[in-house]
């Protein structure tokens, strides 16, 4: 059980030093800087890409004709001040 061990070590040891030697020279440095920034984007995001995927077109700007919309509204508003005229009395 520990030969393994030791041999994991050794490939981990190898790895490491092959990293630091690719990543002394600048170029390779920079392809690697790209490639993180790459799947960092990839993995997470950032919140301009995610609001071209849910663009909200009517958001505070309903159109006067649209009168579901509007009576949603003005619901809304109007359980908020029953709310807070309740409250207060």
């Amino acid at each position: 059980m520990s030969r393994g061990l030791g041999v994991t070590s050794l490939m981990v040891v190898g790895i490491g030093a092959s990293a630091a030697v690719w990543l002394s020279s600048k170029p390779n440095r920079l392809k690697a800087e790209s490639l993180l920034r790459d799947w960092k984007r990839k993995i997470k995001p950032t919140i301009y890409e995610k609001s071209e995927i849910l663009p909200i077109e009517k958001g505070g700007h309903p159109h006067p004709h649209d009168l579901e919309d509007n009576n949603m509204v003005s619901e809304g508003a109007m359980y908020s001040v029953d709310f807070y005229n309740k409250k207060m009395q």
